[in-house]
């Protein structure tokens, strides 16, 4: 019987268990698929936590992957016999197996190892959503200055490289000085260790007093203030993620105040929510890693059993690149 981490309860890493349970055959829209590799996101400690609420019992986990095994009626898309990847809803990637609906699941080039396909499918298609598709209303353009938080995390590093592709001059801010280096040596133009230095007066004097047309956001309580204030009139603070905690209430007269400022919360399951959509996002980022332009980086592997080790690592914020689990 395939092995599944689950939590009864919300709470730390010490909550989640490793079980037996049973998987069965896919139904209408759905496949079974054996993975070979799974991937790691801060938005499965949101889920861990209670943060973000699911049922309870819940198996966690929100990419990975493998190979199909069983295809329901209806499936048209993917085989058995596939290799296969995927970022979706519902949680329940961490597992050796799973029965799971197949709109979000896409074929792996054969190119493309399941460990990187793991690794970059949430991670990725979050960074193609921000670049391509959250967009400030004056536009990007070759040589435009942006802020990205938290750059040397998976997103991160896989958005430093991206943007340089792009053209753009990205401003990666990051906790330390080594994740500085990390982030400088993916392809963005300027670091700043946000634990010694002000954030602000330096994109500030980066960008000669303008400030950026777009922020990206993961860090959330932490930056909010900060990622307002480096932005130049009509510009967007795209937050994805709350890392440091979700953003207090606030009065939404001072975007004006500001400078007529935006804000959005983005989500990938809005984007990649029907199957045409999710296909086209992940076509773009097969291509760009295929390319060489990026290089997914996988600085953590953990066995499955050690999942509690691995969230434990990522909320100290002691990892850089990719982290994956290997069932």
């Amino acid at each position: 019987m395939p092995q599944t981490i689950q939590i009864q309860q919300y709470g730390g890493p010490e909550q989640m268990q490793l079980v037996d349970l049973p998987v069965g055959e896919p139904g209408p829209g759905e496949i079974r698929i054996r993975h070979h590799a799974i991937g790691l996101n801060y938005i499965d400690v949101y889920q861990r936590t209670g943060l973000y609420a699911n049922p309870l019992p819940l198996s966690l986990g929100m990419e990975a992957a493998g190979v199909v095994e069983a295809v329901g009626a209806g499936v048209t898309h993917l085989a058995v016999g596939d290799r296969a990847a995927y970022a979706s809803n519902p949680p329940g990637s961490y597992s050796q197996a799973r029965v799971m609906p197949a709109r979000t699941v896409c074929k792996l080039p054969d190119d493309i190892s399941f460990d990187t396909g793991a690794a970059m499918m949430l991670k990725g298609l979050t960074a193609q959503y921000l670049l391509k598709k959250t967009l400030p209303v004056e536009g990007l353009v070759a040589g435009d200055h942006v802020l990205f938080h938290a750059a040397a995390g998976g997103v991160g590093l896989i958005a430093c490289q991206w943007a340089k592709a792009l053209g753009l001059q990205l401003i990666a801010t990051a906790g330390s000085d080594a994740k500085c280096q990390l982030a400088l040596e993916h392809g963005a133009s300027h670091a700043i260790n946000y634990r010694s230095e002000d954030f602000v007066a330096r994109v500030k004097d980066i960008t000669g007093g303008q400030g950026v047309k777009v922020v990206y956001d993961s860090v959330g309580k932490d930056t909010f203030d900060g990622s307002l204030n480096v932005l130049r009139p009509f510009g967007l603070l795209a937050s994805f993620g709350n890392a440091s905690g979700p953003v207090a209430p606030f009065a939404p007269g001072i975007l004006g105040g500001k400078g007529s400022l935006y804000l959005t919360r983005q989500t990938l399951f809005t984007h990649i929510a029907t199957r045409e959509s999710c296909q086209a996002m992940a076509d773009d980022l097969f291509a760009v890693v295929r390319s060489g332009a990026v290089k997914i980086r996988i600085d953590q592997r953990y066995p499955l059993a050690e999942v509690a080790r691995a969230h434990t690592e990522l909320e100290a914020r002691n990892t850089t690149g990719c982290s994956i689990l290997i069932p």
